[in-house]
C-alpha cells in the first residue's frame, strides 16, 4: 500500500489536527498530542510551518488551561475532585497536586506540561487557590510554547525516521491496529485489577454520619486525623480537635495515641481512597480500631449543618 495518501493528509490538515488533538488532551480526554504534532511536523518544509504549528497547539492548550481555571475558581476543589476520579491513584491525586503547585507555584505550569495528568489538573489548582489570572495565562503560554516546542522540533529533525515509520504504517497497518488493541486490552485489565484491589482495601469498617452524630449525644469523640491539604482546609474549614496530617505522615501524627481508642480518618477525596489507605497503615502499626469516615469530608460537612461545632471557618 502507497504510503502516499498519508503524508497527503497530515500535509492538508496539520494545524488543524495539532489544535484539535492538543486541546482535546488538554481537556483531559486520553488522546496523546505529542506524536499527531510530531508527524504533522515531519511534513513541514520550514520553520514557517513549524512557527503556524507552535501557535496553533499553544493556542488550543491555553483554550484548554482556561476553561479548567474558571472551573476551579468558580467551582474550586469539586473540579479537581472530579479529575481525580479518573486517576490511577486518586486518593493521592488531590493532595500530591496541591503540594506540587504550592512547592512550585508558577512553575507548576511550565514544568507541569511535561508531566502526564498534572497538566490537566494544575489549571482548576491555580483558579481554586485564587492565582491572578495574567499571571496564570503567561505561565501557561511559556509552559504550552516549550511542551509544543519541543515535539515539534524534535518532529522536524526526525523526518527520514518518521517517514520510514509511516511507511511501515502503510504495509503492516492492520497488525500494527492489532497490537495496539492488545496493549489497550491489557491497560483495561490492570484498571479493572487497581479497581478491585482498592474496593477490597476499602472493604473495612466505615464510622458512618450517623455514627458520629450519636457520639456527638454522648460527648465520646473518637481521635480524627484530618487528611486534606492545608489550602483545602483553609477554603472548607476546620474540623475541632482533628489532627491535620499527610497520609504519608500518619503514623507520626498518630504517634502516642493509645492504641486501643477509635480513630477516624477523613479525606475529602475520591472513594475516600487517602482515609482507607491511611486507616491501613495505622491498623498495621498496632492500632485496634481505625475506620474511614464514610463519605468523606462532604458528608462530614452536610452534618456540620446539623451541628454546627464539626466545622469552624477558618
Amino acid at each position: 500500500m502507497d504510503q502516499g495518501w498519508l503524508v497527503e493528509f497530515f500535509h492538508q490538515h496539520s494545524n488543524l489536527m495539532v489544535f484539535v488533538n492538543v486541546l482535546l488532551q488538554q481537556l483531559g480526554l486520553p488522546v496523546p498530542a505529542v506524536p499527531t504534532m510530531m508527524l504533522n511536523a515531519s511534513q513541514a518544509t520550514g520553520m514557517g510551518q513549524l512557527a503556524v504549528l507552535l501557535l496553533a497547539a499553544v493556542a488550543a492548550s491555553l483554550i484548554a488551561d482556561l476553561v479548567w481555571y474558571q472551573a476551579g475558581k468558580s467551582f474550586g476543589y469539586k473540579v479537581l475532585k472530579f479529575l481525580c476520579k479518573m486517576s490511577i491513584n486518586p486518593g493521592s491525586c488531590v493532595n500530591q497536586t496541591e503540594a506540587r503547585f504550592m512547592r512550585w507555584g508558577v512553575w507548576s505550569l511550565v514544568v507541569g506540561k511535561f508531566i502526564p495528568g498534572f497538566s490537566t489538573v494544575a489549571p482548576p489548582v491555580a483558579g481554586a487557590l485564587g492565582m491572578p489570572r495574567a499571571s496564570f495565562m503567561l505561565a501557561s503560554a511559556i509552559g504550552a510554547a516549550l511542551w509544543a516546542g519541543v515535539a515539534l522540533l524534535a518532529g522536524f529533525a526526525l523526518q527520514a525516521q518518521i517517514g520510514i515509520a509511516l511507511a511501515f504504517l502503510s504495509m503492516h497497518g492492520i497488525r500494527i491496529i492489532a497490537v495496539f488493541v492488545g496493549l489497550l486490552l491489557c491497560w483495561l485489565a490492570w484498571k479493572f485489577w487497581q479497581k478491585k484491589r482498592f474496593e477490597k482495601l476499602a472493604s473495612i469498617p466505615h464510622f458512618s454520619p450517623a455514627e458520629l452524630a450519636d457520639t456527638i449525644k454522648r460527648n465520646s469523640m473518637p481521635r480524627i486525623i484530618d487528611l486534606r491539604s492545608p489550602a483545602l482546609i483553609a477554603e472548607t474549614g476546620v474540623i475541632p480537635h482533628a489532627t491535620v496530617s499527610e497520609m504519608k505522615q500518619v503514623g507520626l501524627a498518630a504517634n502516642g495515641w493509645p492504641q486501643h481508642e477509635m480513630v477516624v480518618t477523613i479525606c475529602a477525596c475520591p472513594g475516600d481512597a487517602a482515609a482507607v489507605h491511611a486507616a491501613h497503615t495505622l491498623r498495621q502499626l498496632g492500632f485496634q480500631d481505625v475506620r474511614p469516615f464514610a463519605g468523606g469530608f462532604d458528608a462530614w460537612r452536610e452534618l456540620a449543618i446539623q451541628h454546627p461545632d464539626l466545622l469552624i471557618k477558618a
